[in-house]
């Protein structure tokens, strides 16, 4: 996709979760947009890939490890970046866990803590840190990563549950920080063709399942959530705060309640 029409000259973005999938997408759809850009994830080797694509665009990309869901971690890529680029005007809080695919009723504490810390509370903490140098600029976007799995109850209960409490605390983090000139929202992908969700697509049976169940009948790509990123981001949506877009294909409205095939 060529995103190059959206301008994002002289700012800076910093994407967690930026190795791969969404995360990997929107970065470089930023640097299209003449971003230079910060990636954020656990695995150095692989963001080190991703900086070159960036700076094969002509910006500039620094990759740093990081683990998000711990709060040192967080203070030391806040200060790295700022260092190295003196301002932050996007984060994409794109980092995000399901290690748990089982019944509510057999969870055991490690995956709950598991999950609250890497989807909710280490996206706080950086938030937070990154609001406070927004401040001081007059102003920025910040767009979290939910999911319809926080709009909808499925048998991904713990996951639904941080992306649930991720959507409120988009809204309460807009309405205390629009003040300041922050801009916050977040997305809702449904089935998106990323490693995160290969157990609900990757089986060609599973994902046609998977497909079939959207109006669109077809599953996601990242470039296409790539492209309500860069809009939340961007000048294009600077009224828009305390909102969430759903990206699905049509998932939370179901199939089509007839088909007509080809004679």
């Amino acid at each position: 996709m060529d995103f190059s029409k959206i301008s994002l000259k002289g700012k800076v973005a910093l994407v967690t979760g930026a190795s791969r999938g969404i995360g990997h997408a929107s970065a470089l759809a930023f640097a299209d947009a003449g971003a230079d850009v910060v990636l954020a994830s656990r695995k150095q080797a692989d963001l080190d890939a991703v900086a070159a694509e960036i700076k094969a665009k002509g910006r500039k990309g620094l990759a740093i490890a990081a683990h998000t869901a711990k709060i040192e971690d967080s203070k030391m890529l806040v200060e790295k970046t700022m260092a190295e680029f003196g301002r932050i005007d996007i984060l994409f809080n794109n980092s995000g866990t399901n290690p748990y695919f089982g019944p509510l009723m057999d969870a055991e504490e490690w995956a709950w803590d598991t999950t609250m810390n890497v989807n909710l509370k280490g996206q706080f903490f950086l938030s937070q840190l990154v609001a406070r140098i927004m401040k001081q600029q007059g102003g920025g976007s910040i767009i979290n990563t939910s999911s319809v799995g926080g709009l909808k109850a499925s048998e991904l209960g713990i996951y639904n549950v941080t992306k649930a409490a991720f959507l409120m605390l988009t809204e309460c983090m807009a309405k205390e920080w629009g003040q300041y000139g922050i801009r916050v929202n977040a997305i809702c992908p449904g089935v998106i063709k990323t490693r995160l969700s290969e157990q609900l697509w990757k089986q060609p049976e599973v994902g046609k399942i998977a497909a079939d169940n959207c109006a669109l009948m077809r599953l996601g790509e990242p470039e296409e959530v790539a492209g309500v990123v860069l809009f939340l981001a961007s000048d294009l949506a600077s009224y828009v705060t305390g909102e969430h877009i759903v990206i699905d294909g049509g998932q939370m409205v179901g199939a089509p309640s007839f088909l007509t095939k080809a004679a």
